[in-house]
This record gives structure tokens, C-alpha cells and sequence, in this order.
């Protein structure tokens, strides 16, 4: 038994340094074990690691078969171990004469007698593993052969450092790769010629592509990247070639386009990289998405140039573009459409619609939609908010050809309602693909409510300022239609009461009938007012039944025909054979006597007073009853239907009447969930009705 090298450096195993078998390959151990077995002319050469306190063969040559299979064994039971609690190379001349040799050595196994193994250190000074040769006789080692195992076993710890510093190095990448990966920051990084260094996941998140390489120019392309205002970016204008070129960069805001989806908007940094003499390295950036801040900012924008162009607007017509253009403009939506429910018709029809300039190539919007039809009638019909992701891939809600010419895909409908009642709807176009928002939906049902307000606070201004004439004009009528008629019964009383009998005798008859007239005057008046009181209560009886209106207006056109003398005002009809619709017969043919008794009144001798009767589909009846008379002011339209008005031209010409048959008649058209109106004919006046034609009960 002998030893060479210097004085042993004993140790314990919680000394020793572990390695993966991994630092050094496979084929390399191999190559280093037959170097060292051919240059000492030992038969069998092995390179062996420590991985935790297990020794394990890296490589070999000429192993046998005991030794091939051995995997990992402690170490405590290999020469090897002796050599690690060492430091110091290993001579063993014979194993059987050795006490070095653990009872259970490996070596044992193979029928090996010679050892001659060196310590492999890394490049920190620690042994982490062994080379070594064995021989299966006894035999002497040499100082040149001990060299030249010592020599393979240096170059197998450089192998080792340099495989730790590669997976030290790759460590370390991973390490940057993770914390980069795991930023909310989109970081990108080039070198001095321009070459893509570091990008990380958020970045292509972002972006949704990597960046082009430097071009012929000597700027990168940067993803895509455009100005705030939408502007494609030159090459020199982007944020990387900024930054190469030696410029920092604080907060400037780019948009990041992705495929069909809206652009995200970045806040970018950056800066040039130079060493400590100032030669440039290359260049970084960063960028941080601030699209869901943008988007609340859009959202607080979008309030309040909706609450704007409500609070300037005077009528639904007036206030529907702006807000829709508020809106599409503040969200970037393409187009948008406010639908009125038309409850007589059992319709929407559209109020408004508004398309951002050069964003919709072609959309038609109809006049009307059913109960369910579109995106819009949908949400009426659900009551609830409508999104679809893309309407190329959902349900037929829009004709194919709007779609395709449009070019839109996401679309929303929201309500618009008053307490249980929806009034209308609000519809939104978008040309990109977008999945429903819960934040969105919130802001646009909020926009919806506004709009709600909006026509109910209309409604309720007009019914308190109809209330405040109705005052005004019952005093009035109080003060002259009434007082009218009680003056004349009043006067014709004092004379019968002060007539000698011959008087009465040749006087009274007349004078009895100038007071009958005029209590049946003064009667009529206050039927009228009770009726109209009991309509707008509701405790008037409305009895909907089937009825024949087509036959309803024929009978109050010949009946009107029937009161003319000659030939003064001329009265066509035009009406179905046959139009049924639940209603109550007796209330709509005072609703026609009414309409059709003011337009003969109204008409000068001569004139022509029209009655015309149509269906709209399978939704409701439409009735317009047209003079060429004289009349309404424009100024005097809106009071039309108030009780007890009278026009200024009515009162000029001393057109007798009591200024309640409007009234009443609107008020029963409304029982019967009706609609009546005034439009605007070049001269005269003409009235429109519109009835459903299936009961709203």
C-alpha cells in the first residue's frame, strides 16, 4: 500500500459539493476515462461525480458488467469516497492488501487489485468528483502514469466549470426570463447592431407579434406600432429607433394594433445603452398597457357628453344624434342606432342613428322593426342587454349583406326603459370582434337609464305645462263658453217671467226654445268635461271587442255627408272592404265624428275633407282624416290636444265650439293603446290615428 501526492486533507461528506451528472456529458467522461486508461495502460478507466452523497459513473471504458449497471451508491462505500473526504489523489497498489478499501468497494465486485484515482475539482477549489483507472492485477503506479491521471482529471474539472458556468448562465436567463415574463411592463431590448436581444411575454401580449429586425435603413419596424392619433409610424418614429438613436423617452402614448380587435394603448420607455466610455451597446423599452385606464377616462367622457347633449336637447329627435355621436366617438364604436317603441303598431321605429365618418362603408337602417326582429327588437323583446361577439358567426340578427358591406361584428342592444316600461333601444356597432364587457354593458344600461329619464321628464314637462293651460283655458271657458249660455238662459228667463200673458202667448215658444238650446249647449259641455275626467281616470268603460272599423268609418262619413247641404265641402273615403281590431265601436265613432265634424267645420265651401284607412302589416291600423282648410299655426301645434283649445284662427272667425273634442278623443285613442297625432300637410290640418290590431291585454 502506498500514497503520493501531498499531505490528506480530511473532511466530512457535508463538506463535499454536489453536481448533477449533468455537468459534464456523457461522451466527454468517456473520452477522458479511455485517455487516461490507454495512456497508463490500465485496462478500464472511469470518471465518476458526486450527485448529493451518491457517487455516479458519468463515463467509463472498458467497464465491466458489475460496474455498467452500478448507478448511484454511497459514496461512504467507494474508493471515491476516500478521495473526497481527502482532497488527496488516491494509490492503491493491491486492493485486497489495502485497508483503505471499504468491505463493500465496488472494486471488490469487479475483482479489481490496482487503483490510481485524482480528485476533479470545480472552479471553486471543491472536489466533486473522481477520475481514475483500475487495473484486475496488482501493479505498481508510476510518477508518469499517477501524472497522467492527474492531468485528466484537471481537464475533467475544466469540463466541469465550464459546463456549471453554462448552466449557471442558463440559470440566470431563466431567472431574468421569469421575472421579465411575469411584469405587468412589455420590455424589448436590442444590441449594437440592432439585433433582438430580450422580449418578453407581455410584450408580444401586447402587441401580438415580435418585432422586425433592423431594416436596410437602420431602424427597427417595432411591431406596428402607431401615434397616439392613429398615424402609422415611420420607421425612424418608432419608440426602439428613438431610443437607438440616443434619445429617452418618458410616457410617450402609442397604439398597438391587434387582429381585429381594438388597438391597445402603450405608455412608453426607453433609452439608449452605452458602457462607461459612452460607445452605444444598443437600446431598451418599455411599455405599459394603460388601455383599461384609457377606457374608464372614455367612460367618465362619454357621461358627461351624454348628460350634455341631454340637457341641451328639447325632444327625443333633437337630443338622439348627439348622444349617439357622444357615445360612438367617445367609445370608438362605428355606428349607432336609438329605437322608439311604437306601442300602437307593436313596432320599434327608429328615432336616430349615427355612423363615426369613414367607419361604415354601407348600413341601411329600416324604418320599422317587429317584436324580436334584429338586435334591437331582441332586446325589447327580452328586456335585457343583447351582445353579440361577432354577428358573422352568430345568429342572423342582421341581413348578410349589411354585414358584409358594413364590415361591422360586435354589436350590443340595450333597453331603454322607465320603471317596468321600455320605451326604446339603444343599439352600438363595432368593426372589430369584442367579448361582452361586464364594465361596458354597465356604462351603456347607465347611458340607457339617462335616455329613459330623459323622454319620461319630457313627457312629464309637457303634461305639467298642458296642465297649467288647461287651467288657464277652463278659467276661460268658464268665464266665456259657459257664462255664455247662462247669460242667454238667464236673460230669455227674466223675460217670460216679466211678460204679460198675450206675450207669452205669441213670444213664449221662441223664447223656451233659445233657453232649451242653450242648456243643451251648456249640458253637452259638461258631459264632455265628466267624460274626459272619466277617461283619464280610468273609470270610464272601454269595452275592446272585436270591430269593423273600415264599416265605423264608413258610417260616420255618411252621417257627416248627411248634415251638408249641397255641395259645400266634398268627403271621400278610402277604406278596406273589411278591418277588424279590438275596440270599443261607440267610443271610436265619436272619435270620428269629432275629426271628421272639424274638418268640414275647418273647410272653406268647396273644399274636400279626405278620410283614408289603412293596415300597417300585421301590426296596426292607420286612419288619417286630411282637410285643406285653415288650418293650425305652427306656434299652436303643440297645445293642440289640450282641453278647451281653441286656435286664434278658430276664435277670429268666430267658429263656435267648445275645445274639448280633441281631447276626448285622444283620450279615448289612448284607452284603446292608440296613438293620435298631428302632421304637417302643405296646407289644412290632418290628423293621424294609429290603432293596434291585437289586443295589448
Amino acid at each position: 500500500m502506498a500514497t503520493t501526492g501531498s499531505t490528506a486533507v480530511t473532511g466530512t461528506d457535508a463538506d463535499w459539493v454536489h453536481v448533477s451528472r449533468r455537468s459534464l456529458s456523457q461522451d466527454a467522461a468517456d473520452r477522458l476515462a479511455e485517455l487516461a486508461a490507454r495512456a497508463t495502460g490500465a485496462p478500464t478507466g472511469l470518471v465518476q461525480l458526486l450527485e448529493g452523497r451518491s457517487m455516479l459513473m458519468s463515463g467509463g471504458y472498458h467497464l465491466p458488467a458489475v460496474w455498467a449497471d452500478l448507478g448511484a451508491i454511497p459514496a461512504a462505500s467507494t474508493l471515491a469516497g476516500v478521495i473526497l473526504d481527502s482532497g488527496c489523489p488516491l494509490v492503491v497498489h493491491d486492493v485486497l492488501d489495502d485497508a483503505r478499501v471499504p468491505p463493500d468497494a465496488p472494486v471488490r465486485r469487479a475483482d479489481a487489485r490496482a487503483y490510481l484515482g485524482y480528485p476533479v475539482r470545480s472552479r471553486t477549489g471543491a472536489v466533486v468528483g473522481v477520475c481514475a483507472v483500475v487495473d484486475y492485477r496488482p501493479r505498481d503506479w508510476t510518477v508518469a502514469e499517477q501524472s497522467v491521471v492527474g492531468h485528466a482529471a484537471e481537464v475533467c474539472g475544466t469540463f466541469v466549470a465550464e459546463r456549471e458556468a453554462l448552466e449557471n448562465a442558463d440559470r440566470h436567463r431563466r431567472f431574468l426570463d421569469a421575472v421579465l415574463d411575469n411584469l405587468h411592463d412589455g420590455v424589448v431590448a436590442c444590441d449594437a447592431d440592432g439585433r433582438r436581444v430580450l422580449i418578453n411575454a407581455p410584450m408580444l401580449r401586447f402587441t401580438g407579434r415580435t418585432p422586425e429586425p433592423f431594416a436596410a435603413g437602420g431602424h427597427p419596424l417595432d411591431f406596428g406600432l402607431r401615434h397616439a392619433d392613429g398615424r402609422p409610424m415611420a420607421p425612424e418614429d418608432t419608440p426602439l429607433s428613438r431610443a437607438f438613436a440616443g434619445e429617452e423617452l418618458h410616457g410617450l402614448e402609442v397604439l398597438a394594433d391587434s387582429p381585429m380587435q381594438r388597438p391597445r394603448v402603450l405608455l412608453v420607455d426607453g433609452q439608449p445603452i452605452a458602457d462607461a466610455s459612452g460607445e452605444r451597446l444598443g437600446a431598451v423599452v418599455a411599455l405599459q398597457d394603460v388601455t383599461e385606464l384609457k377606457r374608464t377616462e372614455r367612460f367618465r367622457d362619454c357621461e358627461l357628453a351624454v348628460a350634455s347633449a341631454l340637457a341641451e336637447a328639447a325632444s327625443a329627435t333633437e337630443a338622439g344624434p348627439r348622444v349617439l355621436e357622444a357615445v360612438v366617438r367617445t367609445l370608438g364604436w362605428a355606428h349607432a342606432e336609438l329605437w322608439l317603441v311604437d306601442g300602437p303598431g307593436g313596432v320599434l321605429r327608429t328615432a336616430a342613428h349615427w355612423s363615426a365618418p369613414g367607419s361604415v362603408a354601407e348600413m341601411h337602417v329600416p324604418d320599422q322593426l317587429a317584436y324580436g326582429q334584429g338586435i334591437s327588437g331582441k332586446a325589447w323583446l327580452t328586456g335585457e342587454p343583447v351582445w353579440i361577439r361577432d354577428l358573422a358567426d352568430g345568429e342572423a340578427l342582421l341581413p348578410a349583406d349589411t354585414i358584409e358591406t358594413s364590415q361591422l361584428h360586435a354589436a350590443l342592444a340595450i333597453p331603454v326603459r322607465s320603471g317596468d316600461d321600455t320605451l326604446g333601444v339603444l343599439a352600438f356597432f363595432a368593426e372589430v370582434v369584442e367579448d361582452p364587457e361586464d364594465a361596458l354593458v354597465a356604462l351603456l344600461a347607465g347611458i340607457a337609464a339617462h335616455v329613459g329619464q330623459f323622454l319620461e321628464r319630457r313627457r312629464a314637462e309637457d303634461l305639467e305645462l298642458q296642465l297649467a293651460r288647461s287651467k288657464d283655458e277652463y278659467l276661460a271657458l268658464i268665464g266665456h263658453e259657459m257664462r255664455t249660455p247662462l247669460t242667454s238662459i238667464s236673460a230669455y228667463t227674466s223675460l217670460l217671467r216679466e211678460a204679460t200673458p198675450a206675450q207669452l202667448t205669441a213670444d213664449g215658444p221662441a223664447l223656451l226654445e233659445v233657453i232649451d238650446r242653450n242648456t243643451t249647449l251648456l249640458r253637452g259641455i259638461i258631459d264632455d268635461l265628466l267624460d274626459l275626467a272619466a277617461l283619464d281616470t280610468g273609470h270610464a268603460t272601454v269595452q275592446l271587442t272585436p270591430c269593423d272599423l273600415a264599416e265605423v268609418v264608413r258610417e260616420a262619413a255618411d252621417a257627416a255627408r248627411s248634415s251638408l247641404t249641397g255641395d259645400s265641402v266634398t268627403v271621400r273615403v278610402d277604406t278596406p272592404a273589411e278591418l277588424v281590431l279590438p275596440g270599443d265601436r261607440l267610443r271610436l265613432r265619436r272619435v270620428l265624428d269629432n275629426l271628421i265634424g272639424n274638418a268640414i267645420k275647418y273647410s272653406p265651401d268647396g273644399g274636400e275633407v279626405t278620410v283614408t284607412l289603412t293596415a300597417d302589416g300585421d301590426y296596426a291600423a292607420e286612419l288619417v282624416v286630411a282637410d285643406r282648410g285653415i288650418g293650425i299655426p305652427p306656434d299652436e301645434r303643440d297645445r293642440l290636444f289640450s282641453r278647451f283649445y281653441r286656435s286664434s284662427r278658430t276664435r277670429d272667425r268666430a267658429i263656435p265650439g267648445s275645445g274639448l273634442g280633441l281631447a276626448i278623443s285622444r283620450a279615448i285613442i289612448e284607452r284603446h293603446h292608440g296613438t293620435i297625432a298631428l302632421l304637417n300637410p302643405d296646407s289644412g290640418t290632418a290628423f293621424q290615428i294609429r290603432l293596434p290590431m291585437n289586443s295589448s291585454d
